[in-house]
C-alpha cells in the first residue's frame, strides 16, 4: 500500500504545513482518514524512518517492509496519537517495535521473490567514488556498537530526539539511554581521531 508514493507534489504545496506543531495536525487528518495528510506525513518520514532502520536492521530487504508496517500502523491507528509525546517519538516508538520484531524474524531464511526486479541498493561506480574516508570511518566505527548503543547514537546526532524522547522510543529509562550514550562515546572517541572525535 506505502511502497509507492503517489503523484502529490511536495506537502507544502499541498498546503500541509510541516512545524512539530502541525504534525499533531497531520496525524488528526490522518486519523480522519485524509489521503492527503498521510501523503504529507509519509515523505516527511519515509527517509528519516529509511535511514533509522537501516542502522538497525542487518537485512537491508526487510527496512522496507517494517517502514510499511509502521506507517501502516500509522494510518490504522492515528486516533489513538494522545498528543503526550512529539508526532516524531510516536512514529520512531511504532518503528523500534518493528524492527525489533523484524530482527527476531531475521534468524528464519526467508526468500526474497521479489530480489531480482528490485533496483539494487548497492551504489553506482560514481557513488562508490564519491564516499569519503571519514564516512567509512565513522559508519565502521558506528558498525562496533551494540544495537541499543548505535540507536541512541542514531536518535541523538542525526534525528535530533533528547534523551527523554529516546527513552520513550525504546522503553527504558532517561538513565538508561544515558549510560548508553556515555559508553558510545567513550568508545567513538576511542575508535575516533581528529575532527571526527570532536564532532562528539
Amino acid at each position: 500500500m506505502f511502497g509507492k508514493r503517489s503523484a502529490v507534489g511536495d506537502p507544502r504545496q499541498a498546503g500541509l504545513a510541516l512545524g512539530a506543531p502541525d504534525e499533531a495536525r497531520l496525524i488528526a487528518k490522518i486519523a480522519q482518514k485524509d489521503p492527503r495528510a498521510f501523503e504529507a506525513l509519509y515523505r516527511l518520514y519515509h527517509p528519516r524512518l529509511t535511514r533509522f532502520l537501516r542502522n538497525f536492521i542487518s537485512r537491508p530487504g526487510m527496512v522496507e517492509e517494517v517502514l510499511d508496517d509502521t506507517l501502516m500502523v500509522v494510518w490504522d491507528g492515528a486516533e489513538r496519537y494522545n498528543g503526550q509525546s512529539k508526532v516524531s517519538t510516536w512514529i520512531f516508538a511504532i518503528a523500534y517495535r518493528k524492527g525489533l520484531s523484524a530482527r527476531r524474524r531475521q534468524d528464519e531464511p526467508m526468500e526474497d521473490r521479489d530480489a531480482e526486479l528490485r533496483a539494487s541498493d548497492a551504489p553506482t561506480p560514481e557513488q562508490a567514488l564519491g564516499q569519503t574516508d571519514t564516512q567509512r570511518v565513522l559508519r565502521g566505527a558506528l558498525d562496533e556498537l551494540s544495537a541499543d548503543h548505535r540507536m541512541v547514537v542514531d536518535l541523538t546526532y542525526f534525528h535530533d530526539l533528547g534523551y527523554r524522547d529516546i527513552a520513550q522510543i525504546m522503553e527504558c529509562p532517561v538513565d538508561t539511554v544515558k549510560t548508553r550514550m556515555f559508553h558510545a562515546r567513550r568508545h567513538l572517541k576511542r575508535v575516533l581521531s581528529g575532527e571526527l572525535a570532536d564532532w562528539l
